[in-house]
């Protein structure tokens, strides 16, 4: 049996420790966060059962721990024969949402499917899907990427997922997944012409889409003029930035908070950054940049040390994924850009997300144990890449 076989490679090590490390305090401190950013809501939605949020996150955390400890093992040949599979899987699950014995829609929107006595993002799992997508296809084409004909398939199954994730209400989540896509394609080195050319195509679908629903459209007003609807469209955003400032530079104390009392709408989600800066005040943000600093140098040097094209720009979109989601929420919660449904990683209420980051998470410590002491057979089936 060949080594490209085996699941688990020999001949590799543990990992980068520092990496690990900062993950696992970003999952710690997420937990301790939602714990007290969500009791209260818990308490009031859910028949008085103040801990119903943050045990439904630890049980999904665990779930994705054990695919964690998967993700950091497998063998990256063994995954790239897999991509399909997961693509394909992604793919039905989108379209579940869709249809009423398994979707579930919570406000006008259709994102989740219900699997037992939980539901799930499918979204979610895109993220990891379309990376491992782009990846695996631009290895195959190694440098060969110079016309249009060899992009067609990674814009059409781009194409395809952005306007599943759409069709769901999602708009946001289908934006973002382009644009994480399209940094891929730039890290693959493709030619500057063609995203020229995409945000030529990009920039009047995008203003179309926003202009056909109404909600977005306050959501771009409310952001561009706050004063207009202060206690509307723009309250959640004003709240939360009221909640950041209240925290001052050492914070309130875990627990402490008093805005995640009904004043910030979906602090335990997508506003939880709110919550946790009020507490932890100014000294606790400085301390969330300093691990996520540490996540992103780690996770972008062990990337970029690859010499692989597979890996590295597995690793440069997965990082790149989880970062930039973290920005955009942290620039979404201060006010800094209009209101998205971007969760924030490692933090926010809801198992998909969280189950997503530490697949990701592990996919990053995998790459980063595979940088200088694994070398990769050639795959007969795959290619040298």
């Amino acid at each position: 049996m060949g080594q490209f076989e085996s699941a688990i490679p020999e001949g590799r090590s543990h990992g980068d420790h520092i990496l690990i490390a900062s993950i696992l305090l970003l999952t710690g401190l997420g937990l301790v966060t939602l714990y007290s950013a969500s009791y209260a809501f818990s308490e009031r939605f859910y028949k008085g059962d103040g801990l119903y949020l943050i045990s439904r996150q630890i049980i999904l955390g665990a779930a994705g721990f054990v695919l964690f400890l998967i993700c950091s093992k497998i063998n990256l040949n063994l995954l790239r024969r897999l991509v399909k599979p997961i693509v394909l899987i992604s793919i039905i699950l989108c379209c579940l949402t869709f249809v009423p014995a398994f979707g579930v829609s919570k406000n006008g929107a259709s994102r989740w499917v219900k699997i037992g006595g939980f539901t799930y993002q499918p979204s979610e799992m895109v993220k990891l899907a379309l990376p491992l997508y782009l990846a695996h296809i631009f290895a195959k084409k190694g440098r060969d990427i110079d016309s249009l004909s060899k992009l067609i398939p990674p814009v059409l199954v781009t194409t395809f997922f952005a306007l599943l994730i759409n069709l769901q209400n999602n708009f946001s989540t289908a934006l973002f997944l382009i644009m994480n896509a399209l940094i891929i394609f730039y890290f693959a080195g493709v030619k500057f012409r063609y995203f020229l050319s995409a945000f030529f195509i990009l920039f009047p679908i995008a203003s179309l889409l926003v202009l056909r629903k109404e909600h977005r459209l306050r959501r771009l007003f409310s952001f561009l003029y706050p004063e207009l609807d202060p206690l509307g469209a723009g309250y959640q955003v004003r709240s939360s930035v009221l909640s950041l400032s209240s925290g001052g530079f050492w914070g309130k104390g875990i627990g402490q908070g008093t805005r995640k009392i009904a004043s910030v709408p979906e602090i335990h989600s997508d506003f939880i950054f709110s919550a946790f800066a009020e507490e932890s005040g100014f000294l606790g943000v400085l301390f969330y940049i300093f691990l996520f600093a540490i996540f992103a140098i780690r996770g972008y040097r062990a990337a970029m040390g690859n010499a692989k094209i597979f890996p590295r720009l597995l690793g440069l979109g997965l990082v790149t994924m989880v970062v930039t989601q973290s920005l955009l929420n942290i620039a979404v919660v201060s006010g800094a850009v209009p209101t998205t449904g971007i969760p924030l990683p490692f933090f926010s209420a809801g198992g998909s997300s969280l189950a997503t980051t530490l697949a990701a998470s592990g996919l990053i410590v995998n790459i980063s144990g595979t940088r200088d002491s694994y070398e990769y057979e050639p795959d007969p089936v795959l290619g040298e890449a």
